[in-house]
């Protein structure tokens, strides 16, 4: 028997000579309490994205309003022009990383995040991260579908008058801008329920789409200022020890905006052509994107302010002063096309895969989206978005340091516990294998995640304003007072820490990692395993 003969009769899949695993047994995939059609592995037949698709994807990610917004945030904190786009550009080759490291799972085997993470939390206790993962993207879903109501409200201003604008208010706001919002809410879901194929066609010819209309209201609002504004000429306020008392918290923020997407990468890298395509598609799409938003973004507002002789840094308000009623619409509609860009891509699909992979017989990828739009309503997004330093400096912060963790957890179990060597049919079996675990959890992963959660987000705390008041929901002194230094680098303290106690308790524990080459049963017994 060949050595590839034995590896099928021992694992159950093949290896394709690009690397990409293909299941051959696929008897465990029938178990309803942890399979169903959009969690198990895609045929390596169907794995067909290539390396525009995924730039596609990252760039129609990359430009949405709040990313826009992450620069204003920093010169508002003051810092310089060139200090925040350097912090946005270093944030996002960072991220990079982890993103990269943890896509490679998914093109090699064909499974979503949820799954990938049963090989380090246990089958069950998978659930665990991607449930976290998804109340995470939940919020953010939330936020997103306002900001893109908001567009729809300033539209139909445009288009039936005052009277749309100044309708009668509740709950604080106009009854126009809430149906704006549930409208903006029902497109979304129109999208994402008619699948993953459709939400690729639509980034790609999105993306492109905003990127053009971006750089032309950099070009129409140059030429009616003139030339630049002042935002470029000024220097930040920010120096020696106060510019990096800042630079920390502000790096982790910047991180902390797609920390959500190292996690879950997989549900898009489970569809790639080789493992090439992805990481140059990433790595094109990303921090490239993200820096070029950010320089427009300060290009764009410093010309506003020698137009309309103030600081207009939201996109949105700033189309709806433009006087040329049809670059309005189309400037407003560009910003609709790219908050649906990043919202249904990068906060809509993950919790759909979580909450399916929670009860897989009941919930499906469809309906774990219709439940995370109804619990994006429930969240009150309203609210979160209202003040920036809850937005960036603490909703930011404290997100990345609770998903680093776990970030750090699959990477250790992937690359270094593991060595990139999955057996796939037992991410789908209960009662036995080498995922099982104890009762399908493995609580060296749990603990792995509480300690590390505990030192990156226990110090979390508010900053004071100037009369002394607390700008966030978080003690001043910090959760755990001694504790608060580590908060303002909360990601990569998570990260790291738990990969290094993760990987030393597995190997101390001589935890099984993989089936031995002298013929391991197929049935999944532990005989003949290695550490």
């Amino acid at each position: 028997m060949t050595t590839q003969s034995a590896s099928v009769a021992r694992e159950g899949q093949v290896e394709n000579p690009d690397g990409r695993v293909e299941l051959v047994d696929t008897a465990a995939l029938h178990d309803p309490a942890l399979s169903n059609h959009d969690l198990v592995p895609v045929p390596v037949a169907r794995r067909t994205w290539n390396t525009y698709n995924y730039t596609a994807l990252w760039v129609g990610m990359s430009h949405n309003i709040p990313s826009w917004l992450l620069a204003s945030g920093l010169v508002a904190a003051g810092m310089s022009w060139q200090q925040a786009v350097f912090i946005i550009l270093a944030a996002n080759v960072i991220v990079l990383i982890p993103i990269l490291l943890n896509g490679h799972g998914g093109t090699k085997y064909g499974i979503p995040f949820p799954v990938l993470a049963r090989s380090s939390f246990g089958v069950f206790g998978a659930n665990l991260p991607a449930l976290i993962r998804a109340l995470a993207a939940t919020c953010w879903f939330g936020v997103q579908t306002w900001i893109g109501g908001e567009g729809i409200f300033l539209l139909a201003g445009k288009m039936f008058g005052s009277g749309w604008a100044n309708a009668g208010h509740f709950g604080g706001f106009a009854w126009t801008q809430w149906l704006s919002f549930f409208v903006f809410w029902l497109i979304e879901i129109a999208i994402i329920v008619r699948g993953i194929d459709t939400l690729k066609h639509f980034e790609n010819w999105a993306a492109p789409v905003v990127l053009v209309a971006a750089i032309a209201l950099l070009v129409y609002m140059w030429h009616k200022a003139g030339g630049v504004g002042d935002i470029l000429s000024q220097p930040g306020t920010l120096h020696g020890h106060a510019f990096w008392k800042a630079f920390g918290p502000s790096l982790m923020g910047m991180i902390g905006f797609w920390a959500t997407l190292s996690l879950n990468i997989s549900d898009f890298t489970r569809f790639g052509g080789s493992q090439k395509q992805q990481a140059l598609g990433q790595t094109y799409g990303l921090p490239t994107t993200m820096t070029l938003f950010a320089l427009l973004s300060v290009f764009v507002t410093s010309a506003s302010e020698k137009v309309y002789g103030e600081v207009i840094w939201d996109p949105i308000q700033l189309a709806a002063r433009i006087n040329n009623w049809v670059g309005t619409l189309l400037a407003l509609a560009t910003v609709m096309v790219a908050t649906l860009a990043v919202n249904v891509a990068a906060n809509l699909v993950s919790p759909s895969y979580d909450f399916a992979n929670a009860v897989p017989k009941h919930i499906n990828f469809r309906r774990g989206a219709l439940i995370t739009c109804v619990l994006s309503v429930l969240i009150m997004p309203w609210k979160l978005v209202s003040d920036p330093d809850i937005y960036i400096f603490t909703w930011l912060n404290f997100v990345g340091a609770i998903l680093g963790p776990v970030a750090g957890i699959l990477l250790a179990d992937y690359w270094f516990v593991r060595r990139r060597n999955l057996v796939v049919r037992d991410l789908y079996t209960r009662g036995r294998g080498l995922y099982w675990y104890r009762g399908g959890w493995n609580w060296i992963a749990v603990l792995s995640f509480v300690v590390a959660a505990l030192l990156a987000g226990g110090g979390s705390y508010s900053a004071l304003d100037a009369k002394g008041n607390k700008t966030g929901p978080f003690p001043a002194d910090g959760m755990i007072p001694f504790l608060k230094p580590l908060a303002d680098y909360g990601w990569i303290v998570g990260l790291v820490s738990a990969a290094i106690i993760y990987t030393v308790l597995m190997k101390a524990t001589k935890a099984p990692v993989s089936y031995d080459n002298s013929a391991a049963p197929a049935d999944g017994d532990e005989e003949g395993v290695t550490v």
